[in-house]
């Protein structure tokens, strides 16, 4: 049985989407590239909402490296009703997206890590779905833009399952959904 992981760059007030936040998202080196690199190597595949398979796809293709190998190899699942006949490696799930990712769930045994694609992880979430959530947490303040969270209807109890940071400022993040609770 797979596993699905959010994994969502945030600023400290929340924002995980908007150009602003992208500036700061381009200095990633280090221990945060070395983190994402064990990411993608760790990855049976990715969950992606069709504009976050846009950007990956008019960005990582030309690019060289081991991580850019992973990326570029990995079997890519797009939710989109209006993508057609995606390339780098990409599959378009049409169909309910929780019944797709459910099925991915069931079909796939490791990770199925999704970069981006807020909506997808807001209704991943809403529907338990989500069997982790990994926050690179930026240290700045964006102050407008959107929230990884924003329109969630219902409480969410998360144990923090592991916290680290690096000398450039970031922090990593990893939480758990607590079943039950």
């Amino acid at each position: 049985m797979g596993k699905i992981v959010i994994t969502e760059n945030v600023s400290l007030d929340g924002i995980a989407g908007g150009e602003r936040l992208l500036a700061w998202v381009g200095q990633i080196r280090g221990e945060a590239a070395r983190v994402l690199l064990d990411e993608a190597l760790g990855a049976e595949a990715l969950l992606l909402g069709r504009r976050s398979y846009e950007f990956f796809a008019a960005r990582w293709p030309s690019r060289s490296g081991e991580h850019a190998d992973r990326l570029n190899s990995m079997p890519k699942y797009v939710v989109s009703s209006s993508l057609d006949n995606p390339d780098w490696n990409a599959s378009v799930l049409t169909g309910d997206v929780v019944s797709e990712a459910s099925k991915l769930k069931r079909e796939l045994a490791g990770d199925i890590v999704v970069y981006g694609s807020i909506q997808l992880a807001r209704t991943l979430i809403q529907h338990d779905l989500a069997d982790e959530l990994r926050l690179m947490i930026y240290p700045v303040v964006i102050g407008e833009g959107e929230g990884l969270f924003c329109g969630t209807s219902d409480t969410r109890p998360m144990r923090l399952i592991s916290a680290r940071g690096t000398g450039d400022g970031l922090a990593f993040l990893t939480y758990q959904p607590v079943r039950g609770a």
